[in-house]
């Protein structure tokens, strides 16, 4: 598979974020963690297939995290977030928000994204609780004050009218949680910028600790947090308007939330492998590109770097 192409690595985190991981029993994943390691040390039992590594790879790589080998848990993997979060998402779209259900729905998607950037981040270094509540408040109240300071300019422009201020407010969730997602990263991971991150050589080795290197993981996630919710809060809504204008919805109005439901999880599944697809994870630098001592202390050309998702 070409982990440097859009594509290879499409294919690579849709076995990621595959939800069927989320149901492999503990028996499974060490059989799966036990097959990797005979291949690794050269001792693979006959008759072991190409597929059936490939598989346990798959599985390994849904469940455990990379750096610190621990499992991630299961809300919070890459592959349980379209199934946990799309109720959120649903509630963020949702029509006629108060004030009330406003700081709910983007007071619970942040929790969640908050939870999520930190059990995917790149821990190769330590990092302390407080940075996690650090990020989980300022995300949590950058999107609240978005969200709000939008809903209430949008009541409060008289050349709208009520049917166009419905609509623009089914949008106001966009940029509410993009510049949210974007806080919560810089907030959580900022600890990164200043002790850095570890970048490796071709056979694996730690070569040292770059901050140059942790500014590149930091841009490429947090970029990707701004792609990742556009078709997710930005499609539902045009769909939607087209759709409960049909006659079967407006007949039958209690269709209208299983069929939002279907559609927000619908741009929810296909949204996720395309953007996290945007920047490979593990992440190829020239040292050049890095801090002058980490270039002295290799002859390789291109280490690599874990880019947390």
């Amino acid at each position: 598979m070409n982990w440097g192409s859009f594509y290879g690595r499409l294919r690579h985190f849709l076995d990621v974020i595959d939800p069927r991981t989320l149901f492999v029993s503990e028996r499974r994943l060490c059989e799966c963690i036990k097959l990797l390691d005979q291949f690794k040390n050269g001792s693979l039992p006959p008759g072991v297939t190409n597929a059936q590594l490939w598989d346990a790879q798959k599985v390994k790589q849904a469940i455990i995290h990379p750096d610190t080998g621990e499992k991630i848990p299961m809300p919070f993997r890459m592959s349980g977030f379209v199934p946990f979060g799309t109720p959120v998402v649903v509630g963020l779209l949702l029509p006629n928000q108060t004030l009330a259900s406003t700081i709910f729905w983007q007071g619970l998607n942040q929790s969640h994204n908050a939870c999520v950037n930190y059990c995917n981040r790149n821990a190769s270094k330590p990092t302390p609780m407080s940075t996690f509540f650090q990020g989980y408040l300022g995300a949590v109240s950058s999107a609240v004050t978005i969200a709000v300071g939008l809903n209430i300019l949008i009541k409060r422009a008289e050349h709208f009218s009520p049917t166009t201020k419905l609509l623009v407010q089914r949008f106001i969730p966009f940029p509410a949680v993009a510049s949210a997602n974007v806080c919560n990263v810089v907030l959580m991971r900022h600890t990164e910028l200043s002790e850095g991150i570890s970048v490796l050589d071709d056979k694996g080795n730690v070569v040292g600790t770059s901050k140059l290197a942790a500014r590149h993981a930091l841009m490429e996630t947090a970029l990707t947090r701004v792609v990742l919710p556009m078709p997710i809060l930005l499609l539902p809504p045009l769909i939607m308007a087209m759709l409960e204008r049909l006659p079967l919805l407006q007949k039958h109005p209690r269709l209208v939330l299983p069929v939002h439901s279907m559609v927000c999880l619908s741009a929810f599944g296909a949204a996720l492998p395309v953007a996290i697809s945007l920047f490979p994870q593990n992440t190829q630098i020239h040292v050049s590109e890095l801090e002058p001592e980490i270039s002295a202390a290799t002859d390789c050309k291109i280490l690599t770097y874990n880019k947390g998702l």
